[in-house]
């Protein structure tokens, strides 16, 4: 089912720009799977659950990001095939920033996947203000968990615990399945907000996270194989009232900018995500991508997988 899946992913005509096929080496993989489970923005669209993604080696899953939605998108993917995604086994998070739509997922992932028997606590690691931002959801819940722990449910003492940490930019976990590094982006007024290189066995695969046009994803990429890569329509961005216009510069990336970082990071593949469309079509934002790279481009989809 996730060779399926995969293929499925890359090789939908209507997700590309024309391209030359020699130009991708990337292909089904049985080591690592990039798995979108949320691609949405603010907007709540029913189709699409909060930013979140999930990086799977070896059949163990590293997230980025918690968006509303994420545990259960995850099970989905589960359900579908992606054996590593079952909730259970949810404990690891990287946070590329704290806004909410990449947030307010954190009490489903700390308590929903305990409930379902994890037992190990959740690593949460992030940007300044992630360990306090954790700290006042464990509080927030404590009641809850009081009841559960002592209560009449048979509920484990472990897997509710978080093991937050505020990280720097660098390598910022490492174990025998994947090298994770943090790397600095700007976006908006945040102190700090971070992409993310993950280097695996057999891939590496960078995140964007939320960011204006930034020459670290260039130089994190470097040809990576895969750069999941936030987005908006330049085109339909240009009919915005001007505060709006305002704030998308100052934190967000065009397609058409876009499409110039991805040419000089020579990714194998180009995942967007994140779009804000504004009535723009995916095709269409495609092509204002593909008018500066021309390698291949996924329009992504939640639960996709690459």
């Amino acid at each position: 089912m996730v060779a399926a899946l995969t293929a499925l992913a890359l090789f939908l005509p209507t997700l590309f720009s024309p391209s030359d096929p020699a130009q991708s080496q990337v292909g089904p993989s049985e080591i690592t799977q990039l798995v979108l489970l949320g691609t949405g923005t603010p907007n709540a669209e029913p189709d699409r659950a909060g930013s979140s993604l999930a990086v799977v080696v070896n059949g163990t899953p590293y997230l980025v990001d918690a968006g509303p939605g994420v545990v259960r998108r995850a099970n989905e993917a589960f359900e579908n095939g992606v054996e590593g995604l079952a909730v259970k086994g949810l404990s690891t998070l990287f946070l590329t920033h704290l806004h909410t739509d990449h947030t307010v997922g954190l009490p489903d992932l700390i308590y929903t996947p305990w409930v379902l028997e994890r037992e190990s606590p959740l690593t949460i690691l992030g940007p300044a203000g992630t360990q306090a931002m954790a700290s006042h959801i464990s509080r927030a819940y404590q009641d809850d968990v009081r009841l559960r722990v002592e209560g009449l449910e048979p509920a484990n003492p472990t897997g509710y615990r978080v093991e937050a940490k505020d990280v720097q930019p660098g390598v910022v976990f490492q174990d025998e399945n994947v090298t994770v590094t943090a790397f600095a982006v700007p976006h908006g007024g945040w102190d700090q907000a971070f992409g993310y290189r993950f280097d695996t066995p057999d891939r590496t695969i960078v995140v964007s996270g939320d960011t204006r046009p930034s020459k670290s994803v260039v130089e994190f990429c470097d040809g990576c194989d895969i750069l999941v890569h936030e987005v908006y329509s330049q085109a339909k961005w240009e009919l915005r009232e001007p505060e709006w216009q305002v704030y998308h510069a100052a934190s967000h990336t065009s397609g058409v900018e876009l499409g110039e970082i991805a040419a000089r990071a020579r990714p194998g593949l180009l995942v967007l995500t994140h779009q804000l469309l504004w009535g723009a079509t995916p095709e269409e934002l495609v092509a204002e991508v593909g008018q500066g790279f021309k390698g291949r481009i996924a329009y992504g989809k939640d639960l996709d997988v690459f």
